[in-house]
Parts: structure tokens; C-alpha cells; sequence
């Protein structure tokens, strides 16, 4: 899969060619961001609960999940493996704790899930980001890599950020929000309120892509719900992925009904577009 990428330097427009790593990730996962219904279970960034992510990676496999996203530990990897047989996507900051991880089987390797850093006052710059993700490709030059594009900048810098990543041969840029957005109404337009800032993220880049002629995989996360996954695949995801909604619950048949809704309503989205 090959993808033409354009972006401006001062001397001029400056063409990029780079091979996407999607053809080396499970079949699976290729299938279901084709079909744009591929639904990640997150697990938290700093969720280093030996217990909690084995109900976590349970639930995501019994609920029909295609994806679980755990911390980058290695015997996590080879627990979430173990438990749901599902592809494991492993999430740090420090690009260097990825080896262990993709020894133990980790399929994808992803630079984000920041959340956990904005409750302690810390954010990510877009210098930042990119010198992460240049030091990860450097560490892993053929390891499917997932980068997530801070929703803490403004969105038109957001835009040029993931035009950035796409040019560091980055594989899926996935948007963020939900963690700081607060609705201000109950019910069905409290979950669409919560959503806004991943849906506008999500839409506008994509939107910069179609223009461009990119096909990257955008993954919309972050403050999403079964109400608001499928409007996260109108506004141009291939796939979502959720945290709180699932691993904030206290039992495991609450989570795989959730996980299970989750999974449906993509299903349903891709049924309504088929019949328009």
C-alpha cells in the first residue's frame, strides 16, 4: 500500500513517498479499517493492573472488539494475548519501552493516550510529539506505528501535525478530546456534547487528507460512545477507540454489553450507509 504525501517547506512543495506498515498488522485489523468498523478497547496508558487488563482484554474479545490497547509492559502483552487472543496495540511516551513489548507480540505500537499526563498539568507540544515519533521510527523502521495528535493544540495546528506525521512514515493518526470536555446536558446530547472535540479534530483532518490524496487510517478516541462511534466513522475514521466507558466499569458483563453496543452500532452505521 503505497501513499503520496505533499507537504510545504521553504523551498518549495516537497513530494514524500512512503510505504504504509498496515499491510504487516493481522488481517483482521487491515479488514475492519477497510471496512471502517474496527473498534479499539483502551486499557489506560499507566493501567499496569495485572487483573484489571486481563478483564479488560476478556471483555474487548467476548463484546466482539478487534483491538486492545494496554500499557507498554511485556507481560501485560503476553496476558492481553493470552486472554483475548485479540491484536495488541501497546501505548507509551517513552519510545524506548516499546522493545520489550514488541518482543512479547505487541502488533502495533502507538505514541499517545495522553490523558492520564493533563490531570498532572502536563501537555504535548507539536515539537514534542514529532521528536517522539521520529526517535520511535528510528527504534522500529518496520513496526506499524500509531501516533495521537494532541487536542490540547488548536485545531488548525492539529491539522498540520498529523500532515507532519503522515511525512515521518507515520501509519495511523489517531484524535483525541473527550477527557476535557465537559457536557452540559444530560442524555443523548450530553454524549454528543462529549464528543465534539475528537468528532471536529477527526473531520477537519480528514478533511485535509481528501484534499491532499492521503489514505491514512484516522482512528477517532476519546469522550466517544455508542451514540457518537458511528458519527466518529461519518466524520471519515476507519476506526474508534474507547477507554472510560468500558475499563471505569466494575464487572465483566457490564463491560462486554458495552463493548458489545459498541461493536453493534458500527455494524449498524456501515448497514445504514449500504441502504442510502
Amino acid at each position: 500500500m503505497h501513499c503520496f504525501t505533499k507537504t510545504m517547506s521553504q523551498s518549495g512543495n516537497k513530494y514524500i513517498r512512503s510505504m504504509s506498515k498496515i499491510n504487516l498488522l493481522p488481517k483482521t485489523i487491515q479488514e475492519e479499517l477497510r471496512s471502517k468498523s474496527l473498534l479499539k478497547v483502551i486499557s489506560g496508558l499507566n493501567n499496569f493492573e495485572l487483573q484489571s487488563v486481563k478483564t479488560i482484554s476478556e471483555a474487548a474479545s467476548l463484546g466482539g472488539a478487534d483491538l486492545v490497547d494496554i500499557a507498554c509492559k511485556p507481560q501485560l502483552v503476553e496476558t492481553a494475548i493470552k486472554i483475548s487472543a485479540l491484536p495488541v496495540c501497546v501505548s507509551s511516551v517513552e519510545p524506548k519501552l516499546f522493545i520489550d513489548s514488541v518482543k512479547a507480540g505487541a502488533s502495533l505500537i502507538e505514541i499517545g493516550n495522553y490523558d492520564t499526563f493533563y490531570a498532572q498539568g502536563i501537555t504535548f507540544s507539536e515539537t514534542k510529539v514529532l521528536n517522539l515519533t521520529k526517535e520511535t521510527r528510528d527504534l522500529f523502521p518496520n513496526t506499524p506505528l500509531s501516533v495521537t495528535v494532541p487536542h490540547t493544540i488548536p485545531i488548525d495546528k492539529q491539522v498540520d501535525l498529523a500532515i507532519e506525521l503522515v511525512s515521518e512514515d507515520v501509519d495511523i493518526i489517531q484524535t483525541e478530546g473527550g477527557t476535557t470536555s465537559t457536557p452540559y446536558s444530560l442524555g443523548v446530547q450530553g454524549l454528543l456534547e462529549k464528543a465534539v472535540p475528537t468528532l471536529a479534530a477527526t473531520y477537519a483532518i480528514y478533511e485535509e487528507f481528501e484534499k491532499q490524496s492521503i489514505h491514512i487510517p484516522i482512528m477517532s478516541a476519546s469522550g466517544l460512545s455508542q451514540v457518537t462511534c458511528p458519527i466518529a466513522i461519518s466524520c471519515g475514521a476507519s476506526a474508534v477507540g474507547v477507554g472510560s466507558v468500558v475499563n471505569k466499569l466494575d464487572n465483566l458483563v457490564a463491560m462486554i454489553a458495552v463493548v458489545r453496543g459498541l461493536k453493534e452500532s458500527l455494524k449498524n452505521s456501515k448497514i445504514s450507509e449500504k441502504i442510502s
